[in-house]
């Protein structure tokens, strides 16, 4: 009896420590989602966003001789021009803000000296499961990087870049807005092309931010432009650099929501 006794009190000890700790995590959750939006909702409305035609500074990337190449019109998207200033003001390891048309992926970027900082820390610092949208540690926004690579989590409030998975749809790969994503750093405004979207199990070779030599660097590009569900109709060459965008951690889900965009055109910053 004392042996049923014990064995009970166990089970029901392990099911109330269960409960509790589901309960904390539930609560965490509603605070940390609630601090999230009250954070992104005040940097949106502190942070002077417009859009900019071509200037004199305009340099078009790597145009093709045909004018049926659907780069033409894509090259029309304007420029997202962002001040920067509030921004490196509240998080001097502010990099960039990104825009996905038809996703709510509207946020400035960070950059840590790894990528393990930002995956429980918001913009302000703060400790936060949804963590933040970053990128990559080796990167060096110099003009030089053949794979800007920027991740962010697949939060379920459809915050951070829990509607990357949108790029999936039928719908959105359909409308061909969608095909260009707005980019601004610090020292420039860019314009670039999609032509791979994809869902993978978690790897290191789509990451790649360095190759031996073009070879290497060509059958890279061919191989995540092959893995694409769509036929973006993209030409690529080896003087092309690439944008890479990534989920880090895919709630109830072991893949990964990737997209692959090429530069079409930069603008320098006054």
């Amino acid at each position: 009896m004392k042996f049923k006794k014990f064995l009970l009190n166990l089970i029901l000890f392990i099911f109330l420590a269960l409960f509790l700790y589901s309960a904390f995590s539930l609560v965490k959750w509603f605070i940390d989602t609630n601090n999230s939006k009250k954070l992104i909702s005040s940097i949106l409305s502190s942070t002077k966003i417009s859009e900019l035609d071509d200037s004199g500074t305009t340099e078009l990337i790597n145009p093709p001789e045909s004018k049926d190449d659907p780069y033409w019109e894509y090259v029309k998207t304007k420029f997202l021009n962002v001040d920067f200033s509030s921004l490196l003001n509240q998080n001097k390891e502010t990099v960039g803000w990104i825009r996905v048309n038809n996703t709510v992926i509207n946020y400035p970027v960070v950059q840590a000296e790894d990528n393990s900082k930002y995956l429980a820390k918001s913009f302000d610092g703060s400790s936060n499961k949804a963590g933040w949208i970053f990128a990559d540690y080796r990167l060096n926004f110099d003009g030089n990087d053949k794979n800007t690579i920027i991740y962010g989590h697949n939060m379920k409030d459809n915050s951070m870049f829990s509607t990357l998975n949108n790029v999936l749809s039928k719908d959105w790969y359909e409308n061909k807005a969608n095909h260009t994503i707005q980019f601004s750093t610090p020292t420039e405004n860019t314009v670039w092309q999609v032509f791979s979207v994809y869902k993978i199990e978690p790897e290191e070779y789509y990451i790649t931010t360095s190759f031996e030599n073009e070879k290497t660097y060509e059958n890279f590009l061919n191989i995540i432009k092959s893995r694409s569900i769509y036929d973006f109709k993209t030409n690529l060459s080896i003087n092309d650099k690439i944008l890479t965008l990534s989920t880090c951690n895919t709630s109830g889900s072991k893949y990964r929501t990737v997209l692959h965009a090429k530069l079409i055109k930069r603008q320098n910053r006054k």
